[in-house]
């Protein structure tokens, strides 16, 4: 009995201990609310700076006549007050704006946002010690809203440290300092609630998303972790008012880091470039060409002589990988190869043909131009003849096609050298129409193989659904480039079969 009740004691003990070094290690990982932030707000604010910059504006030429009034009425002296003002012969009258920014070396050199010194004729740096400095613009990035300032100042500075906001989680502890309405250094608290959000102002949206409270004034200042590392550059907020309500964004100090080195290096910044217009891969688009999953970028055209080109990527590759780095979203590709190191080899990973194959692409250089879309002669839909010569009606999909005439291409005014079938109509109720294809598009392929006549085209359709195919990809020419458009055709169609 008294061996039992041991064996018991010992078997009790050691399932306790292992319960409490369970708990132990579950509350080294979470990481309680801080009791204050007030030590590492003290060692960071001399290190967040105040923006203020000065611009001419002129007086417009033009101004309403002011509006007639009854005599001895209490608005004809205030009208005749603000027209006096506003007087083009005044002379121009000069404005300012506020915003933040941090030092990131004590040689005197300030991160802060690019549309804080837009247009700025003056700009100065306000320390924390209320030190007016004259600011030198070494460089301004409009692409990722960044710019480098340069100050020369007389006391020591004090620098702060960029961190890396690959490794921030959603949940974690942030605080931002900044400038908000003027009013000087000001210190907010929040959480990580979002990571690579898009909010549509560049090319290379990734923002960090903060319940911190950001407000005007605080763009360009710093978003700090709990070491104190700069993670973020707070940039913009999400408000009907104007004010905070809780949804600020912040360029990730992974971004802003390479950016301000090529900046301060070169003036402006360089970045990688492979030479290749891309879409999204839809379900439809993913189906059509054999993946399993609709991730990667769509390789919808590829430029002559580039990067691309000349490592074999082709028109209608998906690019699954980049640089060991896999492609969830396409837009993950621009800024993927924008971070790479010019002429550097790195490994692309294309599905092709139903089967993913690696080519070495060595990166370019971006230049401004290159992302510049192709001029559109007229964005004028044209309407369709009543009857086209050759025309063709393709009913699964909603459109009539016709092969390519001296006639078709004045009307519609393709290139001498476009080759394809020409959409002369597209049935409101059809799939191509759901698509947005519209009348003087040119399908230039039908499931990745060329068509050069309304009859092969109507053929490839009717032979994807023979095979029991659920949709068909087409390479389409819409005057502003090239796309991929993955239609439908599968369906249940009352509109009657493929007929000439």
């Amino acid at each position: 009995m008294e061996n039992a009740q041991a064996r018991f004691l010992a078997w009790a003990t050691a399932a306790l201990a292992g319960i409490a070094m369970a708990l132990a290690a579950a509350g080294a990982q979470a990481r309680e609310a801080p009791t204050s932030f007030a030590d590492l707000a003290e060692k960071l604010l001399p290190s967040v700076v105040n923006i203020s910059t000065t611009q001419t504006v002129q007086n417009p030429e033009r101004m309403p006549e002011m509006p007639q009034f009854p005599p001895g009425s209490p608005f004809e002296d205030f009208f005749k007050e603000f027209f006096d003002r506003q007087r083009p012969d005044m002379p121009p009258r000069r404005a300012t704006s506020l915003g933040s920014g941090f030092i990131v070396d004590a040689s005197g050199l300030v991160v802060t946002n690019n549309h804080v010194i837009a247009d700025a004729d003056e700009v100065t740096v306000i320390l924390h010690d209320d030190t007016a400095l004259r600011a030198e613009v070494l460089g301004r990035d409009a692409k990722t809203d960044l710019a480098l300032l340069k100050i020369n100042s007389p006391s020591p500075l004090r620098a702060v440290s960029w961190g890396d906001s690959d490794a921030i989680r959603v949940g974690d502890w942030v605080i931002a300092i900044g400038n908000p309405f003027g009013l000087g250094g000001t210190v907010t608290a929040g959480i990580i609630s979002a990571r690579a959000r898009d909010i549509n102002s560049g090319p290379y949206d990734d923002f960090l998303q903060t319940d911190a409270s950001i407000n005007r004034g605080n763009s360009g200042g710093p978003m700090f972790d709990m070491a104190g590392n700069v993670i973020g550059i707070n940039t913009a907020i999400f408000s009907p008012s104007g004010g905070s309500i809780g949804i600020g964004f912040a360029i990730p100090s992974t971004l802003a880091r390479s950016v301000v080195a090529d900046l301060q290096k070169f003036g402006k910044t360089r970045r990688g470039w492979l030479g290749v217009r891309i879409q999204s891969v839809t379900d439809e688009i993913a189906e059509s060409l054999g993946l399993k999953e609709s991730k990667g970028a769509l390789v919808a055209s590829v430029n002559p002589g580039g990067p691309a080109d000349k490592a074999g990527i082709k028109a209608g590759d998906v690019i699954l990988s980049f640089d060991g780095r896999e492609i969830g979203e396409m837009r993950r590709l621009p800024r993927m190869v924008a971070e790479t190191e010019i002429g550097r080899k790195a490994p692309a990973v294309v599905w092709r043909g139903g089967k993913a194959i690696t080519l070495q692409v060595a990166v370019g250089e971006l230049q401004d131009e290159d992302e510049e879309a192709p001029k559109v002669a007229t964005a004028t839909p044209k309407k369709p003849d009543k009857a086209a010569p050759g025309e063709t009606t393709i009913a699964p999909i909603g459109l009539k096609v016709a092969a390519l005439s001296p006639q078709l291409r004045q009307k519609f005014e393709l290139p001498e050298g476009t080759k394809g079938v020409v959409v002369t109509e597209v049935i409101p109720a059809g799939v191509a129409a759901e698509k947005g294809m519209r009348v003087g598009d040119v399908v230039v392929e039908v499931g990745q193989e060329p068509v050069t006549a309304p009859n092969e085209f109507a053929d490839k359709i009717e032979a994807a659904r023979k095979a029991g195919r659920r949709s068909v990809l087409l390479l389409v020419d819409n005057g502003r480039g090239l796309r991929f458009v993955a239609l439908r055709v599968d369906g249940d169609q009352k509109t009657g079969s493929v007929g000439r």
